[in-house]
């Protein structure tokens, strides 16, 4: 097969309230409303509704194409998403290729990239979001992690895949308009303290 991806796996967890997750990468997996608008409540599975079906396109375009996942995405559904019975459960991204693989030309399968990987003539960007974010910090990853109160092993797996969780992107988030508004306040004492001294 053409297509080599990293061994992520696709994660789903049923909460006791009923909310439904699913991550890949442990990264939150894109719902793709703007490709395929069919559930307004989101993933479900263990049936063939229609949160089922936006979960079977949104795992078959993240290892492939939206053009393949909108032409496999019924069968997808009803092969392998209505089967997951169980609050939790993990696929991983070669069995979805396998899956593709014995239910798709051959031909077709050898044209095929994943969404993420790089296009021919279109360069990947260099910037490591992580780096980036401690390079404006001026700190270090583990100083990051410190902050984060995250192990640091965390930090340099966000650092290696080259992106941060949508809890991490909000904690730094948060963290950032911190160190803004602590730099207005010490820059406030600071003028006051001069209008003391004169």
């Amino acid at each position: 097969m053409a297509i080599t991806l990293n061994n992520h796996v696709f994660k789903g967890h049923r909460a006791l309230l009923g909310n439904k997750y699913v991550t890949y990468g442990e990264v939150e997996l894109l719902l793709r409303y703007e490709l395929y608008p069919i559930s307004k409540n989101g993933f479900d599975w263990g049936n063939t509704s229609k949160g089922s079906k936006q979960l079977a396109y949104s795992i078959l375009c993240q290892v492939s194409n939206k053009k393949l996942a909108l032409t496999h995405v019924q069968k997808y559904s009803m092969d392998i998403i209505g089967a997951l019975n169980s609050r939790d459960w993990v696929i991983s991204a070669s069995e979805v290729l396998g899956w593709i693989d014995n239910n798709t030309e051959k031909q077709v399968m050898q044209k095929l990239q994943p969404l993420n990987s790089p296009i021919k003539g279109i360069k990947k960007p260099k910037t490591n979001v992580v780096k980036e974010i401690c390079k404006k910090l001026h700190i270090t990853q583990k100083n990051l992690a410190e902050i984060l109160e995250v192990p640091e092993g965390t930090v340099s797996s966000w650092a290696v895949k080259n992106e941060i969780p949508r809890l991490g992107k909000k904690a730094i988030e948060f963290y950032m308009l911190n160190v803004k508004n602590q730099k207005i306040v010490d820059s406030y004492r600071s003028f006051k303290e001069l209008l003391e001294a004169s």
